[in-house]
């Protein structure tokens, strides 16, 4: 069972349900449901590393707040290795605010909180848990990813990157080789300034995001037309599989953690990329952040029910 070290965010998610988001200046008197969900890129991955069937030790940092509180315990109660999540006295959990609108599309404003001051010392420490790859995100601080990405390249840890949220501020040249980078099309748009909106478009954007990092596999999420793997060489494009949308939080993470834990067991990035498919269209079926990440099991009925 491969560990994954997961050194990324933690948020407590308002999840707001809308028939569409008010334009500015007006006010929507709304009939839908509203919910406060674990959420967090980071944790959401932890999330599905361990529904997925792998061990994961989560580095991240909340306030010492119920939000923190209700958090730490949701992720020792799911077997994540916490010894390294810290409390921060100064600094809140972060927050993120969702706007699921009725095309199950959402719109997202985090606030990152004690997310921001993830120290190095936390991060050595956590290197002892003797992990099989380093998975990270961009909602935490520059030094942070790039202190951790450091540490790993030195002892030879592969590195899997999934490049929500973009930041065009961050020093991308100071960053060592990757096993893989997976920005979505939004993301992938702000960092190369290239919509991948077909096959042309999408080799075009890959080829300039592998000049930005250095990468084995370029892996762009396409949404409902499935994923864009680039290897340096030649692009291939992977459909996805039909599938209701009610909401598409926290898909992209659970996407990128299926790909990581599947490339590790069986080193097929192709094959990877059906799994992590697989797992990002259960993902979009369900209401909910954290809640909607299916289990192992699942996913392999749900293949085994694909032609």
């Amino acid at each position: 069972m491969k560990n994954i070290l997961v050194i990324s965010s933690a948020n407590m998610d308002m999840v707001l349900n809308v028939a569409s988001v008010p334009n500015a200046g007006q006010t929507v008197i709304e009939s839908g449901k509203y919910a406060y969900v674990p959420g967090g890129k980071g944790a959401n991955s932890a999330l599905a590393f361990r529904r997925l069937g792998g061990e994961c030790t989560f580095v991240t940092r909340v306030g010492n707040d119920a939000n923190g509180d209700t958090l730490t315990s949701l992720y020792e109660r799911e077997g994540i290795n916490t010894s390294y999540i810290c409390r921060d006295d100064d600094a809140p959990t972060g927050l993120a605010t969702i706007f699921v609108e009725s095309t199950g599309q959402n719109r997202i404003i985090v606030f990152a909180g004690a997310n921001q001051k993830i120290t190095q010392g936390q991060i050595d420490s956590s290197f002892e848990s003797a992990p099989d790859a380093l998975y990270m995100q961009f909602e935490i601080n520059h030094d942070a990813i790039l202190h951790s990405a450091k540490v790993a390249s030195e002892r030879g840890i592969p590195i899997f990157i999934d490049a929500g949220a973009a930041d065009l501020s961050f020093p991308f040249n100071k960053l060592p080789r990757l096993e893989v980078f997976s920005p979505n099309e939004n993301e992938t748009f702000a960092l190369c300034g290239i919509s991948p909106s077909n096959e042309e478009k999408c080799l075009e954007a890959a080829v300039s995001l592998s000049k930005l990092v250095d990468a084995k596999y370029i892996v762009i999420k396409l949404g409902g037309r499935g994923a864009y793997i680039y290897d340096g060489t030649k692009g291939t494009y992977i459909d996805t599989f039909p599938i209701k949308v009610v909401d598409t939080t926290a898909a992209g993470d659970a996407f990128t953690a299926g790909l990581t834990l599947e490339y590790l067991s069986c080193g097929d990035i192709y094959r990877a990329c059906r799994y992590a498919n697989a797992v990002g269209s259960l993902t979009v079926s369900r209401k909910g952040a954290s809640n909607s990440i299916p289990s192992r099991d699942e996913v392999i009925e749900f293949l085994a029910n694909q032609k």
